[in-house]
């Protein structure tokens, strides 16, 4: 006799939790994607070398680097903020480090990067992390650029076969002696080294790209270790103790103040090397759209508990400091790592090495992993960071941290970097140049920096020496103004016009800078992220006179990229997937200067726009082999199903112009034959039983304006004769509209009814104000 078992289904209806509401949710299965699984391989391969180096940098127990390999993996992977950062030891750690061993032990520097570890947990619960990117870029990249010198240097010793000093001025005094007693054999294996580190991104052609799938830290120690051992080579090797006398963490020893310096100083650089990584990381993901969706932006607070986390269990087992890693971080990115399963995978596959590969492991020769890890520091000295900084003028504020970190160390060169920076700043606020002269009638004052209360008097004094009544220009040289300022040079600026005078603000270039207008007078702005749009630019039209067309065209489109882009991406990518569903079908002219986003303030997918010389609907039956206003009115009626139709003329139409001069005899031109679709309109404002149109209750300046606007309202008449259209009206869901812009004035004019009274024309043309909409 057999049981009756249910089955599950997938149907939700028939779940445990369907039919019992106080049943635990399910359990989603874990899942690895093939992209992480293949990421994280990437990352161990690049993370191995690196963490062997390190630690013997630092002069710690080569498993103290494996340990927090490890540990930043695993730990920091699973609890930082920044789902695709991988953590571990750090180049940017590793002075610091080395004086610690060197000065207190190694269990009492596992014990400080518990203590930091504490700290950072602290910082992360105060959420504190945005505050640490508020200091200047330049104390960051000279901190790590005085590291990067510093840790060159010490391996440098080891690379011609000897043995490093304690601190950098020891290091280069024995640089000498050094060259003078090379050991070939260790120079020989490091050269090779460098130079496959140097050469393996630069293999070209097909098989580069191939090569470069392995990562060239890994291939130049691999073929170093081989070459070493085919050649018999005598030199230091990886020496992995084991497992069993793996030094742990004991109870800290020394002087108070010692101690509390060194613990602020680990927390400082792993703090502040892993938010500039996390931010860092958010950038790279930014450049790649199919990964924002799925990965949410780095919670800088977490990354701090996270960090701090690691560090504790780092320093508790043994391990180096742990702080976000560039270098693997970016690999970890453009390997196409989805979801924080590669960093946590990475650490495991680190578990796995350091308790299988040991034989392996000791085969390497430690000249290698010294020049590795002197490539990394030298790396850490980036002429693109030194380029944009002298940019910025802060080349100062750099020299100084980097050389502060290399003679005097990290927490020192900082401390004298941020002191430095200060001063910096606030030189440059105080320091303000205002000067004032007279040429050929027009009086010039110009101002050389950043305009704060403390140059108000100056400026006021120098304002009042331009007599009432003249022209002045005030040209502003700097990028900051203060209130203070700013309601000292506008009263002045009001007192001065008041009295006939004319004042015109520019920038230091001459360019002319703009009033502040409110957000319902806004200049040209239709839809926000249109932000390089300006009404009034004469200089920008003079500089690119004689340019060609071209010229402009690329440059548009690049600012396009640079500035709206970035905002409007998401709208377009949803209108992609949704197709366009328009509400308006809005027929107008050709003309160049007529901007149907900027007069109707509408954006992508608002408008269906169909533009053509004069706005003319011909009749149905009329095209004579021209269907493409006839085919947009019937796909836009019967596929798009937009629920109103707006005609828009313009003032100073040149189509409309060609209708009042041109006679009808002579060559039938491909703009003739066109313009016969207007005729209508020309035969219906010369009919003597009709009245003339109106423009907000005056008369129209001119003929050709009478004849723009009598256009739209037969236009209008030529729509109702589509069958498309004539249906839509009659079941009531369809709308037409007359508009009518004025150029010159920048004025929006709307078709209304006449009233039917003998004294008013049929139609009326009336002014749509900013504070009520006329009804059509």
């Amino acid at each position: 006799m057999s049981a009756c078992v249910p089955t599950r289904t997938t149907d939700s209806a028939h779940t445990p939790r369907a039919n019992n509401p106080h049943a635990p949710p399910p359990r989603k299965k874990f899942r690895i994607a093939s992209a992480d699984l293949s990421a994280s391989v990437a990352v161990f391969l690049i993370a191995l070398p690196l963490s062997l180096g390190i630690a013997l940098a630092t002069g710690a127990p080569l498993q103290a680097g494996l340990v927090a390999a490890a540990v930043g993996g695993l730990v920091a992977g699973r609890i930082g903020g920044s789902a695709l950062q991988v953590s571990g030891p750090a180049a940017g750690l590793t002075v610091v480090t080395a004086d610690l061993i060197h000065r207190y032990g190694w269990r009492t520097t596992c014990a400080i990067t518990v203590l930091a570890g504490l700290a950072q947990l602290g910082l992360g619960c105060l959420r504190v992390a945005r505050t640490a990117l508020a200091v200047s870029p330049a104390v960051v990249h000279g901190m790590l650029a005085g590291i990067g010198v510093a840790i060159a240097v010490a391996q440098l010793h080891i690379v011609l076969g000897g043995t490093p000093q304690s601190s950098v001025l020891d290091n280069l005094r024995s640089l000498p002696a050094q060259l003078a007693d090379l050991h070939p054999a260790a120079l020989s294996i490091s050269v090779l080294t460098l130079a496959i580190l140097l050469l393996w991104p630069r293999i070209p052609g097909r098989l580069g790209r191939i090569a470069r799938v392995v990562p060239a830290a890994l291939v130049s120690v691999a073929l170093a270790t081989v070459v070493a051992a085919l050649a018999h080579l005598h030199l230091d090797m990886v020496d992995l103790p084991s497992w069993r006398s793996h030094a742990l963490v004991g109870l800290p020893e020394g002087p108070a103040l010692g101690l509390v310096a060194a613990v602020l100083t680990i927390t400082l650089v792993c703090s502040v090397q892993s938010l500039l990584g996390a931010v860092a990381v958010d950038k790279l993901l930014s450049k790649r759209p199919e990964l924002n969706a799925g990965v949410r932006r780095s919670d800088l607070n977490r990354e701090l508990l996270g960090q701090g986390t690691a560090n504790i269990v780092s320093g508790a087992l043994g391990g180096l400091p742990v702080a976000g890693v560039a270098v693997r971080s970016v690999a970890n990115v453009r390997a196409g790592a989805v979801s924080r399963n590669s960093t946590m995978l990475h650490g495991v596959w680190v578990v796995v090495a350091a308790l299988l590969l040991v034989p392996v492991l000791e085969l390497i020769p430690l000249a290698a992993l010294a020049a590795l890890v002197m490539a990394v520091g030298i790396q850490m000295v980036s002429l693109n960071h030194i380029r944009t900084i002298t940019r910025h003028r802060e080349i100062l504020v750099y020299a100084v941290t980097t050389l502060g970190v290399v003679f005097l160390g990290v927490l020192e060169g900082v401390g004298l970097g941020i002191a430095v920076a200060v001063c910096v700043a606030m030189h440059r606020l105080a320091r303000t140049r205002i000067t004032h002269e007279e040429k050929e009638g027009v009086h010039h004052v110009r101002v050389r920096g950043q305009l704060t209360f403390l140059a108000v008097p100056r400026l006021s004094r120098t304002l009042h020496l331009v007599p009432q009544g003249t022209d002045a220009v005030v040209e502003l040289d700097g990028s900051f103004m203060d209130h203070a300022a700013y309601e000292s040079l506008q009263c002045w600026q009001d007192a001065h016009t008041a009295h006939g005078g004319t004042v015109e603000v520019t920038g230091r270039a001459g360019t002319r800078i703009a009033e502040p207008a409110s957000a319902s007078h806004s200049c040209c702005r239709p839809w926000t992220p249109w932000r390089n749009h300006h009404c009034d630019r004469p200089q920008e039209e003079e500089q690119h006179a004689g340019r060609p067309s071209g010229h402009q065209l690329a440059t548009g489109i690049s600012a396009f990229q640079r500035n709206t882009a970035p905002h409007v991406r998401g709208e377009l990518a949803r209108l992609a997937r949704e197709g366009q569903q328009p509400a308006q079908l809005f027929l107008t002219c050709a003309d160049s200067r007529v901007v149907t986003s900027m007069i109707t303030s509408s954006g992508p997918g608002d408008l269906f726009v169909v533009r053509n010389v004069g706005n003319l609907v011909p009749l149905p039956g009329a095209e004579s082999g021209d269907d493409s206003v006839g085919a947009a009115i019937e796909y836009a009626m019967d596929v798009l199903k937009v629920r109103s139709i707006t005609v828009c003329g313009h003032s100073g139409c040149g189509a409309m112009q060609a209708l009042l001069t041109t006679p009808p005899e002579g060559a039938q031109t491909p703009l003739r034959r066109w313009l016969r679709h207007g005729q209508p309109s020309l035969e219906r404002m010369g009919a003597q039983d009709r009245a003339w149109a109106r423009l907000a209750g005056r008369a129209p300046a001119d003929a050709v304006e009478q004849l723009c606007l009598t256009n739209v309202v037969q236009q209008l008449e030529h729509l109702r004769a589509h069958e498309s259209v004539a249906r839509r009206l009659a079941e009531g869901d369809l709308e037409l509209h007359g508009m009518y812009f004025h150029v010159g004035e920048a004025q929006a004019y709307l078709l209304t009814e006449g009233t039917g009274a003998e004294q008013l024309p049929d139609e009326v043309f009336d002014q749509v104000a900013p504070t009520a909409r006329v009804t059509v």
